[in-house]
């Protein structure tokens, strides 16, 4: 019999249409832990499934991919499901992954957990990013469901506590694909158009599945980017979603979250009516204070007799003159007297006074001869006297002793 030979690609054809056929191999379950998991720019999803012994390669198309509801990483444990067969290309069998599911938690608990941690590290949840609420709102936007019960709790009980509040109504979905791109989108209308001064977003209780537009990224980063103050109020007390984490308050109940969003109008009106009555008290207080003022200054005698009055300030204004005018005469008189005294003292030290008693100053050039030995004969000095000066000629210098020559 002659020996049929194949090419490789007929060959690997030929094992993938087995593959291809066989029951088990069409819908296979395996557990293992991802490894080297890469996302590719069409979408495509590649990595590795292994345990202690052995390792399987495995692709994910975009198509399936996309109903991911968790970001799969390298190390995770997990189930996934699909069909067995070969790449021709590669000669090599993979698995075609069509649903994975987490090890343990959910997919839903571990995709929450994922965007949980995702947003907390870029700082959505940081509390100095929550913006206070308005103390007294006069418009409040509710997005929710127009036809579930968080709505109408929300009217009932904000109605009762504040009736001055114009409640506006965006309704959106609030449960399927379709809710996170409406609630995220009603959120951004009413913050463009300014339509209320505070957003109140939510809906009534449900399994996490029906809360998980609350745990969408878009919803998350909307509320976050908000201007307008946002209360989340997201099924019962015990239920928790991001949107709770990123909003500026958290509300246990949609009821409760109409609590917060204002006060209770009889609050108000108590505090307004105690205040009034404090304010008329204060008033009246201080009238008492202005009148017994008044009646004092009625008392006194400028107002009773003003001629009076005026008399004796120009009486004491006469007596602060002469007082002053006397105290001036004294002083002057003293500066009189130490005026006359140093006068006389710079005249007794004048050189004048000195010439007047019968001395003589010798000058050359302007400048005082102390010592004979200052001068030469032949040199022609000024003599100063009392009484004018004299042009003299040297002819002799005696050095202090009586005739000796210099």
């Amino acid at each position: 019999m002659t020996e049929r030979v194949f090419t490789v690609s007929a060959l690997n054809e030929y094992v993938k249409g087995l593959f291809d056929v066989d029951p088990m191999l069409s819908q296979v379950t395996v557990r293992g832990e991802l490894s080297n998991y890469k996302v590719y720019p069409s979408g495509h999803h590649y990595f590795t499934m292994k345990d202690a012994q052995s390792s399987l390669r495995c692709v994910m198309f975009r198509s399936s991919a996309a109903r991911l509801r968790f970001r799969p990483e390298s190390g995770m444990g997990v189930t996934a499901t699909g069909r067995v067969s070969v790449y021709p290309r590669d000669g090599a069998y993979q698995l075609y992954v069509t649903d994975m599911m987490p090890e343990g938690a959910g997919d839903l608990q571990v995709a929450f957990e994922q965007l949980k941690a995702k947003l907390d590290a870029e700082g959505l949840f940081d509390p100095a990013h929550k913006k206070p609420l308005p103390a007294y709102p006069r418009r409040v936007a509710v997005i929710t469901s127009g036809a579930g019960a968080a709505v109408h709790d929300i009217i009932r009980v904000l109605g009762k506590r504040w009736p001055l509040a114009k409640i506006l109504l965006l309704p959106v979905r609030v449960q399927g694909a379709e809710a996170p791109p409406e609630i995220a989108g009603a959120i951004r209308y009413a913050n463009r158009w300014q339509v209320a001064e505070l957003i109140i977003t939510g809906r009534g209780g449900g399994s996490l599945e029906d809360l998980w537009a609350f745990n969408d990224e878009r919803v998350a980063r909307a509320i976050y980017d908000s201007e307008i103050p946002v209360i989340s109020a997201v099924g019962h007390e015990p239920d928790v979603t991001i949107a709770d984490y990123v909003a500026d308050r958290r509300a246990a109940t949609p009821s409760n979250a109409a609590e917060i969003a204002g006060p209770d109008i009889r609050e108000v009106s108590g505090w307004v009516a105690e205040t009034g009555l404090r304010m008329g008290q204060a008033m009246e207080q201080r009238l008492d204070e202005l009148g017994r003022r008044l009646a004092e200054l009625a008392g006194r005698p400028a107002l009773n007799d003003p001629e009076v009055y005026l008399g004796a300030k120009r009486m004491a204004l006469d007596y602060a003159r002469a007082a002053l005018a006397a105290a001036g005469e004294k002083t002057v008189s003293a500066r009189r007297r130490q005026h006359v005294a140093l006068a006389a003292k710079l005249d007794a030290l004048s050189p004048l006074k000195v010439l007047g008693r019968g001395y003589a100053i010798a000058e050359r050039d302007g400048a005082a001869l102390r010592r004979a030995s200052e001068a030469s004969a032949g040199d022609r000095i000024n003599v100063r006297l009392s009484g004018g000066s004299l042009d003299c000629l040297v002819e002799e210098v005696h050095d202090g002793e009586e005739g000796k020559e210099l």
